[in-house]
């Protein structure tokens, strides 16, 4: 099985922030497959399971705030047993253009507090990550840049963005790191 994780923030306030561009990642993944997310209180996130390209596929979008998403990928690696070379995670980038994608099979956070929290549960970089460039904040404060909106024009092109992270995060779960790799950035 594969685990495909979408990080963001829980909650109607958040919705549509560039924070929680993994969130919305996920969500048309699963939309697009005809997979729908059940709230799991154990695991403190959302699933959603099924079968892409004849692989067995799990979307998480946990449902702590962002800096303790670890806790709950962490408890889904260990009850389901999946292996960290079968795990990715959609997340913003602030360090990125808006509309630029970097798929990764390994590195460090970055100084993202959802992958902090993910590194320091699981204790290690090794796992892969897909990061959607949201743009730089340039003066504004980091924290308020990321928890805000999308521009107007932004939001016309989130589609677009949001369908190629998909493709990408589909390429992964057929043909795998190297692939994407190649393919993407």
């Amino acid at each position: 099985m594969k685990l495909v994780i979408g990080l963001g923030n829980p909650g109607a306030d958040y919705r549509g922030t560039r924070h929680n561009s993994g969130f919305s990642v996920v969500e048309l993944l699963a939309k697009r497959h005809g997979l729908h997310f059940v709230r799991d209180r154990e695991s403190k996130s959302a699933l959603a399971e099924g079968s892409i390209s004849g692989q067995d596929i799990l979307f998480q979008m946990p449902l702590t705030y962002m800096n303790l998403s670890g806790e709950a990928v962490s408890y889904i690696v260990r009850k389901r047993q999946i292996a960290l070379s079968k795990l990715l995670v959609v997340v913003d980038d602030a360090a990125l253009p808006f509309g630029r994608l970097r798929f990764r099979a390994e590195g460090s956070a970055g100084g993202h507090n959802g992958l902090k929290s993910i590194e320091a549960c699981l204790q290690t970089m090794s796992y892969a990550r897909l990061r959607v460039g949201i743009g730089d904040p340039g003066g504004e404060d980091l924290a308020d840049y990321v928890l805000s909106p999308f521009t107007p024009e932004e939001r016309d092109a989130l589609p677009e963005l949001y369908e190629h992270a998909a493709k990408a995060v589909e390429l992964w779960i057929q043909e795998g790191i190297t692939s994407v790799m190649n393919q993407i950035d």
